[in-house]
């Protein structure tokens, strides 16, 4: 029976019981064995060590920057903290930025989501919005009070620009999809390309522009029943395609 690619997926550090831990949601590592792959949790610590994120990414096949109820610090961007920007992970920050610039270089297959969109854009220079909310003609894309069926429910269009990663995968110009963030990018960061707007102009998914192997990133949650939506559905469509090319090509490198 073939091996399923390996995916990595970004921890977040929260405490339990008491206790600093290490945690994903389920949601994100749910879509990911249901589209054919196997995913492994990354656990994070501030002072990672070069050597423990080659170890940590050494026999991935994929690597996933999920969302979180967290923000990167603004003082990465250049910014200070605003007063509605109330939750950090730091450890989180040291490992996430530097996973952007491991996977690029080992064209290993990237997806980001949410907060890993956030991730991506800092980690190439870019900077965010702390509270898009209050920008002049920016939507409210915070998330709706509600069961999950109504904060996960589409809420806004979605424009999605020719040419592009996203464009390839779908192919309508125009889709439906969730908002449950705060924050949002700003400065879009040079060698990152605009695949998706929003109503309001914010950028809503971008893609690496040079990259060599697959790279793209959503403002939104296609994790959240992906098969019920053709958009999140060829997202993970996608996204699996390119960690099995590249679980190929290393298994035939290895032979």
């Amino acid at each position: 029976m073939p091996t399923r690619p390996l995916v990595g997926v970004i921890a977040c550090r929260r405490e339990v019981e008491g206790h600093p831990s290490h945690m994903v949601t389920d949601k994100y590592l749910s879509a990911l064995r249901d589209y054919g792959l196997a995913p492994v949790v990354l656990p994070v610590w501030e002072d990672i060590a070069p050597a423990e994120i080659e170890a940590l990414t050494s026999r991935l096949d994929g690597l996933v920057l999920t969302g979180s109820h967290t923000n990167v610090e603004p003082q990465r961007y250049g910014a200070e903290r605003a007063p509605e920007n109330t939750r950090a992970d730091l450890d989180r920050d040291a490992l996430a930025l530097a996973l952007v610039s491991v996977a690029l270089e080992r064209r290993l297959p990237l997806l980001g989501i949410c907060r890993g969109f956030q991730e991506i854009n800092v980690a190439l220079g870019g900077s965010l919005y702390q509270a898009v909310q209050n920008q002049p003609g920016k939507l409210d894309h915070r998330e709706p009070e509600g069961d999950k069926a109504t904060r996960y429910a589409p809420v806004h269009d979605l424009d999605i620009q020719p040419g592009g990663i996203l464009s390839r995968l779908f192919e309508a110009s125009r889709s439906r999809v969730n908002s449950l963030h705060q924050q949002g990018i700003d400065r879009l960061a040079d060698g990152l390309t605009a695949e998706a707007v929003a109503p309001d102009g914010l950028v809503e998914a971008v893609s690496v522009t040079e990259a060599e192997g697959f790279t793209l990133a959503v403002q939104w949650h296609p994790e959240w029943q992906p098969r019920e939506h053709p958009l999140y559905d060829a997202i993970f469509r996608g996204f699996a395609k390119a960690c099995e090319a590249y679980h190929g090509q290393v298994a035939a490198v290895s032979a």
